[in-house]
């Protein structure tokens, strides 16, 4: 099993006009240190998303987790729907995604997403685990 110690960065609608805001900051929650997201959406400016993204490798490089049948994630949330967004190099467009739901509870949980169970998003293509990357479009 591969641990990561991702250094997460706030994302919003921001980046297209919209005005939502938000942070995101490392809490004790609920004896267990976490990294929060934290904020308010708004729908004004076409907008409406806030988001914590982190990139797998600074540089940008793809990471082959074909080995790996999928992601496990401790979670702790409001009772709320989210989803997990993966992006691989077969990706060129930045709205493009692989994307996993998950209902948050009130209380730390372990949320298994296996690859399969995965969804393209804007994009026709299979999710290939050979090439995982960054969260933000890499242009080449």
């Amino acid at each position: 099993m591969m641990q990561l110690d991702p250094k997460w960065e706030f994302v919003s609608d921001t980046v297209m006009g919209g005005v939502s805001s938000g942070t995101v900051t490392k809490e004790i929650t609920e004896g267990r240190e976490a990294t929060v997201l934290r904020g308010e959406v708004s729908l004004e400016n076409n907008g409406g998303f806030i988001q914590m993204a982190f990139d797998l490798r600074e540089d940008g490089s793809e990471l082959d987790v074909s080995a790996w049948e999928g992601l496990e994630v401790a979670v702790w949330g409001n009772g709320d729907t989210y989803d997990i967004r993966l992006r691989t190099a077969q990706l060129a467009k930045p709205w493009q995604s692989f994307r996993a739901d998950f209902v948050s509870e009130p209380k730390w949980r372990s949320v298994k997403i296996p690859f399969a169970s995965l969804t393209a998003h804007r994009v026709d293509a299979a999710f290939d685990p050979s090439c995982l990357r960054a969260h933000r479009y890499i242009s080449n």
